[in-house]
């Protein structure tokens, strides 16, 4: 009787070993990723992001592919991109045609192996709890943004093939919200990192308002435009773009849960 209890302990912790391994072992060397942005994630694209994947490519041997994509667009379904669009177009109206134009994960999943995604600054300018959570509203707080971030995530592991890279939202500079406010960002930030995220599945998180807040609650003035914009300007730009290359990089070579976050070499 024990030996057939050890045996089946032993069965039951390969296969679960066995999935850990097929989930970290490297992607194909001709990877294919889209990175769906709007603004801020245009400013970082210009900073030089698909000039590195070429550098890195010539270097390493690989054959990355990464493109770019306005998600959602201007029209027909407008230009928002939180919580509440991913759940809306990718949970809500999932399938194999599009929403508004738009793509589903079904059709996104078909083309590319790592799906990278990210928010606009106003999703940090959340407003207060009511106590009562709703995952169809797109109401701004964090009783939403978390059934919204939990749907999305099963969603995710629909597709355990596809890797997801998921920005922490973009931040706000001092003046363009209160501090009540940005707590919350913080708040939901850090929830997403230390919570939300999980280890040994298909969902990695690149920590870019670390990088723009640098431990504080608003973006750093010396990394905006200035006189109230909120976009990260160009100096700051290239600055992280490689960072967002080495992050994705590190996501397709199954090194996702041991990589640094923010995708600095150095840590």
């Amino acid at each position: 009787m024990k030996s057939t209890i050890c045996l089946f302990g032993l069965a039951a912790l390969t296969v679960v070993l066995s999935a850990i391994v097929a989930e970290t072992k490297p992607m194909p060397k001709n990877a294919k990723i889209i990175f769906l942005h709007h603004s801020t994630g245009e400013n970082v694209w210009n900073g030089g992001v698909e000039d590195w994947f070429g550098k890195y490519n010539s270097k390493r041997g690989t054959e990355y592919r990464i493109r770019e994509q306005a998600f959602p667009k201007d029209s027909p379904y407008g230009w928002e991109n939180y919580p509440y669009d991913y759940w809306n177009i990718w949970v809500k109206h999932a399938g194999t045609k599009p929403y508004k134009k738009e793509p589903t994960l079904e059709m996104l999943t078909k083309d590319h192996d790592v799906i990278v995604f990210k928010h606009c600054f106003p999703v940090s300018n959340i407003e207060a709890d009511t106590g009562k959570g709703d995952v169809a509203s797109s109401e701004k707080r964090l009783e939403n943004y978390k059934l919204q971030y939990e749907a999305l995530k099963k969603k995710m592991h629909e597709f355990p093939d596809t890797r997801f890279l998921v920005w922490t939202g973009a931040a706000l500079t001092k003046d363009g919200v209160d501090e009540d406010a940005a707590r919350r960002a913080r708040k939901f930030f850090d929830w997403v990192k230390n919570e939300w995220d999980e280890k040994d599945d298909n969902i990695y998180v690149w920590d870019f308002y670390e990088l723009q807040t640098e431990g504080g609650l608003y973006q750093k003035d010396q990394y905006s435009f200035g006189n109230g914009d909120s976009h990260p300007n160009e100096e700051f730009c290239r600055r992280v773009a490689p960072m967002l290359g080495r992050r994705v990089v590190d996501v397709i070579e199954g090194k996702g849960d041991t990589g640094a976050k923010t995708g600095k070499a150095s840590e």
